[in-house]
């Protein structure tokens, strides 16, 4: 198959042990220029992944932060990202300055870079890419860096945008199920609906545990836990916390935890035990 004008990647039909998407069409990929624009704890992960197979550079602004980066070149400077040129772009800066990087970064780039964000909201980014011009990729991976152990990922999620470049999305996809993750592909807009679900409802769950809480002389195990959770969800970015409470489809999924309270609590008040049993039972068989 022909490989995309200035892309290294080529594409080749092979037998493989389980069907993957694309009508079983794979990626073997040459040695790529990637620019990896932060180095947080997400940007330091994609340069390891990727630093021995491909050729990578780090722009970041903090130069200390950079000081633990192995085997991959330590950028400061718009125009040291001129002259790399790279072929992929991934963004992993922190949600609430991933379009001002871009806005940054895309004039020093080559026509035929492909741009890639990992941010797990996705507001007002598929606009952005139209408008730019640039190929692009958007994925989520789901795996951190709060709670996730970065060196066992069998158990944790990545979703790759079903929607932009074609190549952009086999190298994610082929990245991702080699590091073991269980991949899916969404639109933009089945992510963000996910996201509200699967974000809101754990996170708004955690800030009335947080909002309740008493500093505890002897907890218990349950408790603990929780409050460890608690630690890591509040202590992501407010933006991320920002744009996930005020997606529009969250408000429906904190309602239907308010309904949930209100009928708990009308179950404590009537000291109603059959009600409390099938209450119970309901909520068991959700969790299976």
């Amino acid at each position: 198959m022909k490989r995309a004008s200035g892309s290294k990647w080529k594409l080749s039909i092979s037998k493989v042990p389980s069907p993957l998407p694309l009508g079983g069409v794979f990626l073997t990929y040459y040695t790529m220029k990637i620019l990896i624009l932060g180095a947080g704890k997400m940007g330091s992960f994609f340069t390891d992944v990727l630093s021995f197979d491909h050729e990578c550079a780090v722009y970041e602004i903090d130069p200390r932060r950079m000081r633990f980066l192995y085997n991959t070149q330590r950028f400061t400077t718009l125009d040291e990202i001129r002259d790399f040129k790279p072929e992929l772009v991934i963004n992993a800066v922190t949600l609430n300055y991933t379009i001002d990087v871009f806005e940054q970064v895309i004039p020093c780039l080559p026509k035929e870079c492909i741009i890639s964000d990992i941010s797990s909201v996705k507001t007002g980014l598929k606009d952005f890419y139209e408008k730019t011009g640039m190929r692009y990729v958007s994925t989520h991976p789901m795996f951190g860096p709060t709670f996730a152990n970065l060196g066992a990922l069998s158990s944790e999620n990545a979703i790759v945008i079903n929607e932009g470049d074609y190549m952009g999305r086999i190298f994610f996809l082929d990245l991702y199920r080699k590091l073991g993750l269980n991949v899916h592909e969404y639109s933009f807009d089945e992510h963000d609906e996910a996201m509200a679900y699967s974000l809101s409802v754990p996170f708004v769950s955690t800030f009335v545990f947080s909002a309740v809480m008493k500093h505890q002389d002897a907890p218990g195990t349950t408790f603990k836990r929780h409050l460890k959770i608690a630690r890591g969800v509040l202590g992501e970015d407010d933006t991320l916390l920002r744009e996930i409470l005020f997606n529009p489809r969250t408000k429906a999924h904190v309602e239907g935890i308010r309904s949930e309270l209100k009928e708990l609590i009308q179950i404590i008040d009537n000291r109603d035990e059959e009600a409390l049993n099938a209450y119970l039972t309901k909520i068991r068989g959700n969790i299976r």
